[in-house]
């Protein structure tokens, strides 16, 4: 059973595109590594800008920087 875990930050993706993500992660592992479309999970987690850093600083300051 593949798990795949995905985390995005949360700033705009649309639910029709998570559902693709979803339907095209579990294609590609059926595809290329054989597995069972029926048991593998695929969970997209939405982090706040605020809660993801890089470089030392939140993505909500990077972005605001430009």
């Amino acid at each position: 059973m593949p798990l795949v875990s995905i985390k995005i930050t949360r700033d705009g993706a649309t639910a029709e595109q998570k559902a693709r993500v979803i339907q095209g992660v579990t294609n590609l592992l059926r595809d290329e590594m054989g597995k069972n479309p029926q048991t593998t999970v695929v969970i997209i987690e939405e982090v706040d800008t605020d809660n993801w850093g890089i470089g030392g600083e939140t993505v909500t300051v990077r972005r605001a920087k430009g």
